[in-house]
């Protein structure tokens, strides 16, 4: 029997299993196929912060304390906080850039008990999403960060300021409080309507994704247009989003684990940048909200949903 601890910021225990298609169903099947089932040879003990990211600390601390064999987690702040009370470990991360975040040193050799995928191949990525917003848009003055304060200060956010003072432009934040639930994105989008905001960035903080259909809701009901770092989004009435294939980035970190479990060294194993990234655009969504899209961009993009 092998143990794994999966640690969630912000998905329920209760969703953290094989039914959950989007996130945790992909994982779990590409175990079962490396011959891991859980109940079978595989004891699975879940964790989440309930959105609560003032409590990441001591979620770390208590994971860490019951010794499992691997620890499975998402987000870049999950992985620092569990960083912090183990060495020895293995823990397969799915973050944002591991190096400018300070998780690892090197993505090629990470060297020390933490490796796993990076969603967003460097965080280069953030001044092309810009770029894409401000083509949709054009030329926004009042654009927003949608984050907690952590996120906006870690590397993330200042890819996104480098990007926009490139642009000319000025991106402000857009602020949720640690705690967060559904009335921290009623409030922040109730004041970016006060305010006029043009256009929304959204971070891939993996309580967006969890909010991702109230996301979409409100920004549609205040007539913002977003970028999103998910996919997901977009069919749920999004605007656009410029993404990694999801599946593919979850299923290579249920690889990682299996290889862990086997016996090698998370030391030796590179972090997984994914090559392949994905323009999708939802039509309906920008007629819905009064805009028409550039036809140059429509045809660039990878998938466009009518």
């Amino acid at each position: 029997m092998k143990r794994m601890a999966l640690v969630d910021p912000a998905d329920k225990v209760t969703d953290m299993f094989v039914t959950n298609t989007l996130i945790y169903g992909p994982l779990f099947k590409e175990l079962s196929r490396l011959g891991y089932v859980e109940g079978d040879n595989l004891i699975v003990e879940r964790y989440s912060a309930n959105g609560q990211s003032d409590h990441f600390d001591e979620l770390a601390r208590d994971v860490v304390s019951t010794h499992p064999d691997v620890i499975r987690s998402v987000s870049t702040r999950l992985a620092l906080a569990l960083k912090k009370y183990t060495a020895t470990i293995p823990i397969v991360a799915m973050c944002a850039d591991p190096v400018a975040d300070g998780l690892v040193s090197s993505l090629a050799r990470p060297g020390g008990n933490i490796t796993g995928v990076s969603v967003d191949a460097g965080i280069q990525i953030w001044g092309k999403r810009l770029g894409l917003l401000l083509e949709a848009i054009q030329k926004p003055s009042n654009v927003r960060f949608l984050a907690t304060r952590a996120v906006w200060e870690l590397a993330e956010g200042q890819a996104v300021r480098d990007a926009a003072k490139q642009a000319g432009i000025s991106v402000t934040a857009a602020l949720l409080d640690d705690a967060i639930d559904e009335s921290q994105y009623r409030r922040v989008f109730t004041a970016m309507a006060q305010d006029r905001v043009e256009a929304l960035m959204v971070s891939d903080q993996p309580e967006n994704r969890t909010h991702r259909q109230l996301i979409v809701n409100l920004a549609a009901k205040s007539q913002i247009p977003a970028i999103y770092p998910y996919r997901d989004h977009v069919p749920l009435g999004g605007l656009m989003a410029y993404a990694v294939d999801g599946d593919i980035a979850v299923r290579q970190s249920a690889n990682m684990v299996g290889e862990i479990l086997k016996g090698t060294n998370p030391a030796d194993m590179p972090f997984y940048q994914p090559t392949k990234f994905q323009l999708v655009i939802n039509v309906k969504a920008a007629q819905a909200i009064g805009l028409t899209l550039p036809s140059s961009m429509l045809l660039r993009a990878d998938e466009v949903i009518e």
